[in-house]
């Protein structure tokens, strides 16, 4: 096992210790890991010169290029740890949702999403949720091994697969481990169906071997863009790419043939929640092309709950009480405020005309028709 950690010494913004999520699943259903964290017994320091600088000058979204993205992964003060482990299996079986198995090359984030939902499940697991959260990232190293192994066992059928659930397979560390890359080959090669999440644009990486999966079975590439406000953005998620950058990426995607689209989570009442707030995130994603629009309103479970609500208080101590009594009932928006949110969304789509309009469309073939013998 290897840590390696990655650090500037630039003082930079004060949003710089936090964490990352999105989709609205429990442990089970998302393949988290509930084994106790390993430590490292080696640790590697990688300086990284000028990068909180670089993060600044990139945060604006405008001057932002593709070729930058490994900048916006880092923000100043970074310190992360990587634990090389091996795994012994890679598919993680999903009850009560859209998909029916899990994937995650890599356990933990270091996205620092003020949100993020995977807090509650560690918390659970007795595990840090806290502003250490993300400092040490479990990369299963022969996780694309183990993949091809259970795909090609005769009893599997060819469910769908989602990644990302539990963590985001284009954080930094996929740079150097191109584990989700590898993952990626081994499903389109079993020509099996699958969806992925991500915040990161470092995705356009993997153009080809994505259009080669979407010629062999139904994939598609999910961008969490919750919002375009640039405070909100910056102060919620200050470890991820800038959001106009992962519109970019969705486009380089579509005009590539690939079916991908925006979720707007979560949605943050009373920060993120302005119709035309709303109204921009759903434009700019049919602008870049979206073939699809979804969104979730932030849920709090214990752990995630308890970080959200601190940084907010640092941050918006005047929508505190707001949001105590929002969630007072339990870790889910319930009532006309939720409601209200998805209804204005569904209306915006409807309104922007929000739908597969790729000039290209991969897909796989379609299966031959098998002619009746005459008799």
């Amino acid at each position: 096992m290897v840590g390696v950690e990655v650090r500037h010494d630039d003082p930079g913004d004060r949003h710089a210790e936090r964490e990352h999520a999105l989709l609205q699943v429990r442990p089970s259903e998302a393949g988290v890991d509930q084994r106790p964290a390993v430590l490292a017994r080696e640790q590697v320091a990688v300086n990284v010169p000028g990068l909180g600088r670089q993060r600044e000058r990139d945060a604006p979204d405008a001057g932002c290029e593709l070729h930058d993205i490994e900048h916006v992964f880092y923000t100043a003060r970074v310190g992360v740890e990587y634990r090389e482990e091996p795994c012994r299996s890679a598919l993680n079986r999903v009850k009560g949702m859209p998909f029916d198995w899990s994937l995650n090359p890599y356990m933990g984030c270091v996205h620092q999403c003020t949100f993020c939902y995977v807090r509650a499940f560690e918390k659970r697991a007795d595990r840090p949720f806290d502003e250490r959260y993300g400092q040490s990232i479990r990369v299963k190293v022969n996780v694309v091994e183990v993949l091809r192994r259970e795909l090609g066992r005769p009893s599997w059928r060819g469910e769908g697969v989602a990644i990302g659930a539990a963590t985001d397979p284009y954080q930094p560390a996929e740079g150097r481990y191109r584990l989700t890359r590898g993952c990626l080959g081994a499903l389109a090669e079993a020509s099996n169906p699958f969806s992925l999440i991500t915040r990161g644009p470092m995705v356009v990486r993997d153009v080809d071997v994505l259009q080669e999966a979407a010629r062999r079975a139904e994939i598609a590439v999910n961008f969490s863009v919750p919002t375009l406000d640039h405070e909100v953005w910056r102060k919620t998620e200050p470890g991820t790419a800038p959001p106009r950058q992962r519109l970019r990426a969705l486009k380089t995607l579509v005009d590539a043939g690939i079916k991908a689209g925006v979720g707007m989570a979560p949605i943050l009442p009373g920060l993120s929640d302005r119709p035309e707030q709303l109204a921009e995130v759903v434009k700019a994603a049919r602008d870049a092309g979206a073939t699809h629009v979804w969104c979730n309103v932030l849920f709090l479970r214990a752990g995630t709950r308890e970080h959200f609500l601190a940084a907010l208080a640092d941050d918006w101590p005047e929508l505190l009480p707001m949001y105590e009594q929002l969630y007072a009932g339990g870790a889910y928006l319930k009532g006309p405020e939720a409601t209200g949110i998805r209804e204005r969304v569904a209306e915006l789509r409807r309104e922007h005309g929000v739908a597969d309009r790729r000039v290209v469309r991969l897909a796989p073939a379609p299966e031959p028709e098998q002619l009746a013998l005459a008799v």
